[in-house]
């Protein structure tokens, strides 16, 4: 429990130097040494200063050294003993003082001292400090003692245990001096004095450590100490050393986000800047310092041998340099983490260590480098001061180079840096106020961390952006031979070298977690457009003609960017240009790089009080939680993130002040607004340290009530979820045969298809059994009599026995579906080819030298036509698009006195058909062009071009079967993939007229699945189309609401996916609502509402104030701009809650009597809510006005839009009219209203009609509406003087999901719709340009549909 509370910005402060003894010894010695040169002496730790300092308990005992628990860990300690020395002399405390050193504290309270030999004094330290090995790392180069007083100087410590976790220390050597004479010795004004005597000189470190890396901030902080401590009196050393490690100790640490912390520690202003998200650490170095000792090209040789995990060594004459310039390559390679030893800083005693086998990242001094070289061999020597990286190997091998397009991005980039402060502040004055320049510094060094840290992260994700195309997130399966295989050959040693290493491993586990970090993030952002229609496509990886164009350009046209989009169009889509041109002047980073910076805001600490006194401790805690609430008050309702870090700041300090039951309303508060950066374990801690009186009062508020129920639930969810750090597999082929289940996984790990449909069919083909051969081509499954044979198939299935692939017809099958892929990759069309090629276009399929009615050469099959490449001067010849085919068959051609077998082609365009003699190929190239010709017109009918997509998948997959089997059987075998050809005959292609008219196109939430999922709920959020979408914004968008918890996103301007998924929860989603540019609410059958920001695709805020399944979300308009906006929210169970949008508090909350509360809208101040049972209309205090029940029965005699009496109605919620009277009709699905006409319209989840009642007077008979061929209605939703109805449908003894279109004037459908394979149940509409239309999971697609 202790060891999770919050930390402060101090853990503890060391004090190191020479002992009293051996400095009297050396000054006893002084006459005999003076013509010698000073001795070494051993540092040892003298002063130890760690937290707590003050505490309750302590006060009531010591009024006048009252205690409290200073901003740190309560933590388990372990013991420093010190042993001390006789002392002779004088008494050990009046020896220390003489020196200046006191002896060491931890407590605050004067140390135990003893005349005794040998006596001890047992100090207590944090258990993550080694103070063994501490004073050799606060005097790397020994302790000297000198004749002069040399300046102060800095450096930089940083400490890894046993886990990784890193700790940071920021060290000073400042120099005192100690008098001596030759014939006595005299201790006075706390010196040894002497008249004669030399003036010595000895230096002391003073080390502050601290869990974060706030370098820059610690070493401001260490200068402020030594202005006090050159003019304080040495028995006032301990003390003053005391309280400022005890001032720091009361510093908190800034949330993740925006929110910085600045600090008074006279005379300057102290500035702790914030990580930018939880998975960085914060920044408080200068990220340029490396940019400005090494040229770009050595800066990626150091990359790679760090990404490789060779044994680095740093060496520099500067030991502050070391560590900085260490750490700052530690953030260039990020997200990628360091996994093994990392030591920046090695003293002279501890060179021993470059001795270890293992990887490591070290430092050591300039004059110990050439007892390095002449121990350790095998090591990447970096230069710090002369600029150069070189090799110790003695094999002379060398790093591999960067991936070129990788390597010549980031050289450019880095060629448009601005690093020189001095060009930048060479148009302003001299300033006169020492923290106006530091902020001015600030300000600038700022900036250029935030450009390198956007170069090298472009650099990071430019090498291992490919990575995700050969990962299986199902089976976590990495892909690392075709991987390296789809590499450039002179990248490939780099990626060898590369994919064996942890930190690659740990990178992937993050990829297969599907962690979004800012490597994920550029990665989506920076994709080309063709990358991102492949991936929404799902189509076989094949070089488009695009990318065959370039390979005939120069290189530094291989770089794309994101374009931005116009203006839906839905027919046709045009090819869009990526290639960029860039420049080798001078770049600056593009629109990608370029993210928007939030705004800074500082909050500035009280001034520090006496740190020792525990009620000045409490009122300096009250003062910081005043402030922290002033300044959330002066907020508006757009700073909801910033409103999210002062919830954190002052949760963590009402939790250090002993206030905890504020403290976790204040947690609850952040839950609320911003999960991203909610501390889990703290507030877990925290609930565990709750008094039994505080418990009680917890469970007394309902809020705080709900966040300990789900820190619990989550922590013991977080313990039942897999672990993440599970073994990432490489993809095998299989060595035993595999039954239907093991070859699913094994194809779904290989990365060849996903869809489990077309896996089965793949089975079912590579088990085909022959019981008698012949020859010829074998289409059907029944005999087929071919030159005066018969052949006969049966399926193994058939005879009881289990069908399995035997492991080396898969490893054949795999073999030559890869050397497939590799020939497309060689394809080299002429100019002139591609000229007559759309650029998205790519080769699938080549024939061999064939003669053809159109001449010879060779038949090039793509995704969209048949074209003939000619032989002899290269030329291109069109056969046919796949959509302009009337026929195909095979015939035979005379040859000699033999019958050569030809395929023929008839194409609308063409009077004559197209013959080419393929002899052996003929049967393959017959089911390959029917299906997909069957396929072209599927996608046709239905506007889905995924069914081309599929039927290229499916006869791809026919090439490699027939490859594999090379027998009599292979032909008949791949016919089991003519999905499309098989349905063409069994089902009627043919859409009915009004559907085909009606649908635009059709789009697939599942692509990234490897099943359909049910379409729960759809919702289209306006953009502003023109504007640029660097801000996340711009473009128009189609959320689409998945099971499980996913929410897809789509441009709505291209209909391509935004990125794979947004995870909220686990549970079914069951509503949207955008409530404006900042928040998307989503009800979830867990019972919470997750808020997404549209901007960044981020999930962050939840609202749990619901305790059961939340079924509705409406939105209130303003009654004008200055009132607040109002939300409403509905659970099954019958709750209403009021949410204020700007705050996300409930103003209201009241409970409905129904059966199952389903949605709720809001009309003309009226709540109106549908349950299973009625239709309610409700007061805003929730008193209901008038309650519609169930429609009676329709009679079989009555006529469509016949009036029906009234169904029994109530004007109060009295417990007679709560349920619904007898009826046939099971319950209301949805309603709708008009203002206009005042009209209700309702439809029932079980029947075929509509009815529509009178608003004013709900007495009146009401219309029905027939829907003929419906089984259900399951959503509606109104678009100009249209209702569109989506259905359960019934066809053909089928069901099939159904939009009925209805005249709202007329009350006739107007149309019938009947394009998905399942239920309809999700609705929504484009601006009322287009209606989209969501099916369940047989069908799992989207429907866009064109309103007239």
């Amino acid at each position: 429990m202790a060891d999770n509370l919050p930390s402060g910005l101090v853990e503890a402060c060391v004090v190191v130097g020479a002992a009293g003894d051996k400095l009297k010894q050396l000054l006893q010695a002084l006459p005999q040494t003076r013509d010698r040169e000073l001795p070494l002496l051993e540092p040892e730790v003298l002063q130890v200063h760690a937290p707590p300092f003050v505490s309750k308990e302590s006060a009531k005992d010591s009024p006048a050294h009252v205690h409290a628990p200073a901003f740190s860990r309560i933590q388990k300690r372990r013991s420093f003993i010190k042993k001390k020395r006789e002392r002779a002399a004088t008494p050990p405390a009046d020896l220390a003082k003489g020196n200046g050193v006191p002896s060491a504290s931890a407590t605050g309270t004067a140390p135990t001292t003893s005349t005794a030999a040998g006596a001890t004094e047992d100090v207590s330290v944090p258990k993550d400090i080694d103070l063994i090995a501490l004073p050799q790392l606060c005097f790397p180069g020994g302790l000297q003692i000198s004749e002069e007083c040399k300046d102060d100087s800095y450096h930089f410590l940083v400490f890894t245990d046993v886990f990784g976790n890193r700790t940071h220390g920021v060290v000073v050597q400042y120099h005192r001096h100690v008098q001596a004479c030759q014939d006595g010795h005299a201790y006075q004004n706390g010196h040894w004095t002497s008249p004669k005597g030399p003036r010595l000189y000895t230096a002391y470190g003073i080390c502050v450590i601290s869990k974060y890396p706030y370098y820059n901030a610690l070493r401001d902080c260490l200068s402020c100490l030594l202005m006090q401590l050159r003019t304080c009196r040495m028995s006032d050393f301990e003390e003053r050393v005391k309280e400022f490690t005890a001032k720091l100790a009361l510093v908190p640490i800034p949330p993740p986000g925006q929110l910085h912390v600045v600090f008074c520690l006279r005379p300057l202003q102290i500035f702790l800047p914030s990580r930018e998200d939880k998975e960085r650490p914060a920044v408080d170095l200068d990220l340029h310092l490396p940019f400005l000792c090494f040229r770009p090209q050595q800066l990626l040789e150091i990359i790679t041998g760090i990404l490789t995990e060779q044994r680095v060594v740093f060496v520099s004459s500067d030991w502050a340099r070391l560590t900085l310039v260490a750490e700052c390559f530690m953030r260039f390679i990020h997200p990628l983490h360091w996994q093994h030893p990392f030591v920046p800083v090695l003293s002279r005693q501890m060179l021993d260590f470059l001795m270890a086998p293992t990887s490591y990242l070290m430092g050591c001094h300039a004059h110990h480098i050439e007892d390095v070289l002449a121990e350790t061999d095998d090591l990447i020597l970096i230069h710090i001061d002369e600029g150069t990286v070189s090799s110790s190997s003695t094999d002379n091998s060398s790093l591999p180079e960067t991936p070129w397009a990788a390597r010549e991005c980031f050289i450019r980039r880095v060629e448009g840096l601005q690093m020189h402060y001095d060009l930048e502040v060479c148009r302003l004055g001299a300033g006169t106020d020492v923290n106006d320049l530091r902020a001015q510094r600030r300000k600038w060094q700022h900036k250029i961390n935030t450009q390198v840290q956007r170069i090298t992260l472009e650099l990071i994700v430019n090498i291992f952006r490919d990575v995700h195309d050969h990962l299986n997130y199902e089976h976590r399966v990495f892909n690392s031979e075709e991987f390296l295989k789809s590499r450039e050959p002179a990248d490939q040693t780099f990626y060898q070298k590369v994919l064996d290493t942890h930190i690659f491993h740990s990178f992937l586990r993050d990829r297969l977690n599907q962690k979004m970090d800012a490597f994920s993030r550029l990665e989506l952002k920076t994709r080309s457009e063709t990358h991102k229609l492949r991936t929404m496509m799902d189509a076989p990886r094949r070089p488009n003609m695009q990318e065959m164009a370039r390979k005939c350009t120069s290189p530094e046209n291989r770089l794309s960017k994101r374009l931005g989009m116009s203006l839906p169009n839905l027919a046709e889509r045009s090819p869009m240009d990526t290639v960029r041109k860039t420049s080798l002047k001078k770049v600056h980073l593009n629109g990608e790089l370029k993210a928007p910076q939030r705004p800074i805001k500082v909050f500035r600490l009280p001034e520090f009080p006496p740190p020792l006194s525990y009620s000045y401790v409490q009122n300096y805690y009250t003062d910081m939680i005043g402030q922290l609430g002033k300044a959330m008050t002066c907020l508006g309702p757009e700073d909801s993130s910033l409103l999210a870090r002062y919830h954190y700041l002052r949760g963590f300090v009402s939790y250090v002040a002993g206030k905890r039951l504020e403290a976790l309303s204040d947690f609850q508060n952040l839950y609320k607004t911003d999960t991203d950066i909610f501390p889990a374990e703290l507030v877990r801690a925290l609930v565990d340290s709750l008094a039994p009186e505080e418990r009680v009062a917890a469970d007394r508020r309902p809020e705080l009530t709900r966040l300990i129920s789900r820190a619990k639930r989550d922590h013991e969810g977080e313990r039942a979820r897999p672990d993440p750090f599970a073994t990432i597999k490489k993809f095998q082929l299989p060595r035993t045969h595999l039954q239907r289940e093991d070859f699913v996984r094994s194809i779904q790990e290989s990365g060849i298809v996903k869809d489990l449909s077309t896996i089965h069919r793949l089975f079912d083909a590579l088990t085909v059994e022959t019981c008698k051969a012949g020859l010829g081509w074998h289409g059907v499954e029944s005999a087929v009599k071919v030159s005066s044979q018969s052949i006969f198939y049966v399926d193994s299935g058939l005879d009881g026995q289990q069908k399995q692939v035997d492991p080396e017809v898969f490893r054949f099958f795999y073999t030559i579906w890869k050397e497939t892929e590799a020939e497309a990759q060689d394809v080299d069309l002429p100019a002139a080819v591609l000229e007559h090629l759309e650029t998205n276009e790519c080769v699938y399929k080549l024939s061999s030298s064939v003669k053809t009615s159109h001449g010879v050469g060779k038949i090039a099959m793509t995704q969209r036509r048949l074209f003939l490449l000619t032989e002899g001067r290269p030329g291109y010849v069109e056969i046919t698009k796949f959509r302009d085919i009337e026929e195909v068959r095979i015939s035979s051609a005379p040859f000699l006195l033999l019958r050569i077998p030809s395929l023929k082609i008839k194409s609308s365009l063409r009077k004559e058909m197209f013959e080419a003699n393929l002899k052996s190929e003929c049967d393959l190239w017959n089911l390959m062009v029917k299906e997909m010709w069957a396929g072209r017109k599927m996608a046709d009918e239905h506007k889905d071009p995924q069914y081309m997509q599929q039927a290229l998948t499916n006869a791809l997959l026919m090439d490699a079967v027939v490859g594999c089997l090379q027998s009599q059987k292979a032909i008949y075998a791949a016919s089991k993939l003519a999905y499309f050809d098989r349905m063409k005959l069994e089902v009627p292609m043919m859409v009915p007229k009004t559907t085909a008219e009606t649908l635009k196109h059709k789009i697939n939430p599942s692509l990234d699945l490897t099943s359909p999922q049910a379409v729960d709920v759809l919702l289209y959020t306006p953009g502003q189309l023109g504007v640029s979408g660097a801000d996340g914004g711009g473009n128009p968008k189609l959320w689409c609401a998945l099971s499980d918890g996913k929410v897809v996103a789509f441009d709505a301007a291209s209909w391509s996916m935004q990125q794979n998924s947004v995870q909220v929860g686990s549970s079914r989603l069951t509503c949207l609502l955008g409530v404006n540019q900042q928040q998307l609410w989503i009800g979830s059958q867990d019972s919470v509402i997750y808020i997404i920001n549209p901007r960044s695709m981020s999930c962050n805020k939840q609202l749990t104030e619901h305790r059961s399944e939340v079924t509705g979300l409406a939105l209130e308009e303003r009654a004008d701009k200055y009132s607040h906006l109002v939300a409403y929210s509905c659970s099954a169970e019958g709750t209403v809650i009021v949410w204020d949008v700007s705050t996300l508090q409930v103003r209201k909350h009241f409970r409905l009597s129904c059966d199952r509360l389903q949605s709720v809208q809001v009309h003309n101040g009226w709540l109106w809510c549908c349950a299973r049972d009625s239709i309610l209309e409700v007061r805003r205090n929730g008193t209901v006005q008038r309650r519609v029940s169930l429609p009676p029965q329709r009679s079989p005699q009555l006529p469509q839009r016949s009036p029906s009496p009234s169904p029994s109605l109530s004007s109060s919620p009295s417990p007679s009219s709560s349920h619904s009277p007898v009826s046939s009709h099971s319950a209301y699905s949805c309603f709708l209203l008009f203002d206009e006409t005042e009209q209700l319209w309702t439809g029932c989840a079980d029947t075929d009609e509509l009815c529509v009642w009178h608003c004013r007077d709900l007495t009146k008979p009401f219309h029905r509406i027939q829907l003929q061929d419906c089984a259900g209605v399951l959503c509606m939703i109104k678009v100009k003087n249209q209702i569109w109805v989506g259905c359960r449908g019934r066809s053909a003894g089928q069901a099939r999901g159904k939009i009925y279109v209805v005249d709202t004037e007329r009350h006739l459908v107007e149309k019938e719709l009947a394009a998905h394979g399942d239920r309809v149940q999700a609705l929504c509409s484009a601006e009322d340009r287009y209606v989209l239309s969501g099916a369940a999971q047989e069908d799992g697609k989207i429907a866009i549909w064109k309103v007239e």
